[in-house]
């Protein structure tokens, strides 16, 4: 970059067509020094507690039980569960082990353990049915399982065993000693490039795909997040960060969330079972200051009466990614919170989680962006059509670069070379634009756009509107197929509980705000916009309905 004219504001260089970050350069570990993301990981918690107060070095709590575990028993939790695999188990680094649990103050001693013997993590969603289930374990050809009683059924033998994590053996697990080792379990050299975890691709477009990131790609997000908070807490110290953990943790907002936790320190207030009021009542119970949500929750948050039952004064700030948040929405809820920040952030499981998000206040402020390009990553804006690199302002499919971009899909090396080009840049398959202060505003994905006549038509657009309705509680867009225009939009509707809206009224309401070619030409209405565990929403499962049996409910 020192040779190159790159704009200071938007990170933009016209020599080469690239966007470079912003953020100052994250200082990373020798990329050939042997290191896990668990050693890692604990070298920076360790720094962190030597200088916490006494009584703040709480790790979980679990909201509906109040169980805690402390950071010291969490440290030696996970010594003693490496320890009891490395010797009870003939596992070997590189091997996977799949991980079908709940949500429980074992599921982070189950990470951290595996991850520090060179260990895959698979982990994977408890609630998949069986197919789901048996398609991931094909993918990822783990050794060993972890499951909870509940979920053991859908596993087939594996070679090794499938943990049951909520019997009273796995509890004995978590106190082991062999004699003559002090409890320190011997080196295991983990190369950077090895993997670390196969997490699953959502799936909304076409079959789940298994994502493999390395301890260098959970490496260099971390450290990301580290040295900014670092700088950041220069300016101005915060409190002891208090999060409610409503994510799941097999998926990578929460994975990644979960680690970063654990670099700083944080106290984690676990949902086992996320509710909505079950949510407020903790935020008010345990003095939350931060929550990682997806929009749905944030929309749910606008249209509530419920939140006047409870005191949220303690919250300070909400971390959204998972899918694109309308400025409409952001802008209502700082209205009705004015004291809390939102800070918006994109990635993609494929990016280790995190590609761009916002940092202070002053960003915070770009209702409708998913903030600046993050650390140590570069990005092009490419002309779909042409394969032209384009400048700020024009829109094109998003191309990132860098240290958290994955090593690939495992089991599908045609998928592989379709995302990643031989130069290491990821098609994300998100229509987006830079903004001349190099701001990333995300309008939807390539292959959602509906194709009107000639015209293109960003669903996510029209559900920004939709759901800026007070009659609406929710709202999801998707093409219909039509013999005149080719596709028209197609609006699925959830009305607010005890109020009615009509067609009509839906489709007037899109009229008067959208050129004409957008507008919703067939509305149904729903219980429910199918979604997945990080709220984005499940079209395809909704196109399918539409055309196979419009008039029926789901």
């Amino acid at each position: 970059m020192a040779t190159l004219s790159v704009d200071p504001k938007n990170g933009f260089c016209n020599e080469t067509k690239t966007f470079f970050s912003l953020r100052p350069p994250t200082p990373m570990p020798p990329s050939d020094e042997p290191l896990s993301i668990t050693k890692y990981v604990f070298s920076l918690l360790h720094s962190v507690m030597d200088t916490k107060k006494p009584g703040s070095d709480t790790f979980l709590i679990n909201s509906s039980t109040g169980d805690s575990l402390s950071y010291p028993e969490f440290l030696r939790r996970t010594r003693s569960l490496s320890l009891y695999l490395k010797t009870h188990y003939e596992l070997s680094k590189n091997d996977v082990a799949f991980i079908l649990c709940p949500p429980s103050l074992n599921v982070p001693v189950i990470y951290f353990s595996l991850l520090a013997l060179g260990v895959t993590i698979s982990p994977a969603n408890p609630l998949g049915s069986n197919s789901e289930v048996a398609h991931q374990v094909q993918l990822c050809k783990p050794k060993i399982a972890f499951a909870s009683s509940q979920t053991a059924h859908k596993l087939a033998s594996l070679p090794l065993d499938t943990i049951v994590v909520d019997s009273p053996d796995f509890v004995s697990f978590l106190s082991t000693t062999v004699a003559g080792t002090g409890g320190v379990l011997d080196q295991v050299e983990i190369k950077q490039t090895d993997p670390a975890a196969i997490l699953y691709s959502s799936g909304t477009t076409g079959k789940v795909k298994g994502v493999c990131l390395t301890h260098r790609n959970l490496i260099a997000l971390i450290a990301g997040f580290h040295h900014t908070k670092e700088q950041t807490d220069l300016d101005q110290p915060e409190p002891h960060p208090v999060s409610l953990f409503t994510l799941p943790l097999f998926h990578v907002f929460g994975f990644f969330m979960l680690i970063r936790a654990v670099s700083i320190g944080e106290t984690l207030v676990m949902m086992e079972r996320f509710d909505f009021e079950g949510m407020l009542r903790a935020i008010e119970k345990f003095k939350i200051l931060f929550i990682p949500v997806s929009p749905p929750l944030i929309v749910a948050l606008v249209k509530s009466e419920l939140t006047k039952k409870y005191d949220l004064s303690s919250l300070m700030g909400l971390g959204c990614g998972g899918a694109p948040l309308g400025k409409d929405v952001a802008e209502r809820f700082k209205e009705k919170f004015p004291h809390v920040e939102i800070g918006q952030g994109y990635g993609l499981t494929e990016t280790t989680g995190a590609a761009t998000r916002m940092i202070g206040p002053e960003e915070m402020n770009q209702y409708g962006s998913v903030g600046r390009l993050g650390e140590n990553l570069e990005a092009r804006i490419v002309d779909p059509v042409t394969g032209e690199s384009l400048p700020p302002g024009q829109r094109g499919e998003l191309w990132l670069r860098g240290p958290t971009i994955m090593k690939g899909y495992v089991g599908d090396e045609k998928a592989t070379v379709e995302t990643l080009d031989s130069e290491g840049w990821l098609k994300t398959g998100d229509l987006c634009y830079f903004d001349s202060n190099g701001f990333l505003y995300i309008v939807d994905r390539l292959k959602e756009l509906i194709k009107y006549k000639a015209y293109q038509v960003p669903p996510a657009e029209l559900e920004h509107l939709l759901h800026s309705n007070p009659k609406i509680a929710d709202a999801a867009v998707i093409p219909y197929p039509d013999e005149e225009a080719g596709q028209i939009p197609m609006a699925y509707v959830v009305r607010k509980h005890g109020i009615d809206i009509t067609e009509a009224e839906v489709m007037d309401y899109v009229t008067k705000q959208v050129a004409p070619y957008k507008k919703i030409r067939r509305v149904a209405f729903i219980n429910s916009i199918p979604k997945n565990p990080a709220g984005k929403i499940l079209r395809r499962e909704l196109i399918n309905h539409a055309l196979s049996a419009s008039s029926s409910k789901l």
